[in-house]
């Protein structure tokens, strides 16, 4: 069972590395955006020279606000990730996707984020659609990990959890590529030299 835990999590972290490599690939892009006070505010694009959209958003007062969606080079949505005030909050998803696909081919996971950390059931599933793992969170703490191999063998307790932490890893690895993609393609914001500064909340 070892060994298909460890297979497991090498087909995910392969999915992880070909969507970031997708989303590297694809420069230059075309930002639409705004700012306010010399920061990004406001409704949020990330575009191909041809116009194809990459990313999808809105900044309020510098900060990343509601969800972002992401898409690959060739069409396929990649991810969906809410936020407020730069945190993940609320239900983050990925998908599977062809490296020349210009349809996403399932959903590979389901993530529930507060406050920038995990708390809910996170599930992931195989290729074909079946389950793939249910892991549980208490604010980021992993409190119980099941998992099941491509023909649904269920993985031994340790087994899951040690699979629950490299998949932790590599999705952390996955968000901040495309978080990556967002921070060095931002508009273009000229400097607030009015010493106004964006409204106190």
């Amino acid at each position: 069972m070892v060994g298909e835990a460890s297979r497991l999590s090498v087909a995910m972290a392969c999915c992880v590395l070909a969507l970031a490599a997708g989303q590297a690939l694809a420069q230059p892009y075309v930002v639409v955006g705004q700012c306010r006070y010399g920061v990004p505010n406001g409704g949020y694009e990330l575009r191909m020279p041809d116009g194809r959209l990459r990313v999808v958003g809105a900044f309020a007062q510098g900060r990343m606000t509601g969800t972002f969606i992401f898409w690959s080079a060739a069409g396929a949505r990649v991810a969906v990730m809410p936020f407020d005030n730069d945190a993940k909050s609320g239900t983050v998803a990925l998908w599977y996707t062809p490296p020349d696909g210009r349809l996403e081919a399932g959903r590979s996971l389901e993530a529930p984020y507060v406050d920038d950390r995990p708390h809910g059931i996170v599930r992931s599933w195989h290729l074909d659609g079946t389950p793939r793992a249910e892991y549980r969170y208490e604010h980021g703490v992993l409190s119980d990990a099941r998992a099941w191999s491509d023909s649904g063998t269920a993985l031994a307790g340790t087994e899951a959890e040690q699979l629950a932490a490299r998949d932790a890893a590599n999705n952390e690895t996955l968000y901040a590529s495309l978080l990556a993609v967002i921070r060095e393609n931002l508009p273009p914001c000229e400097p607030d030299r009015t010493n106004a500064g964006p409204p106190r909340s």
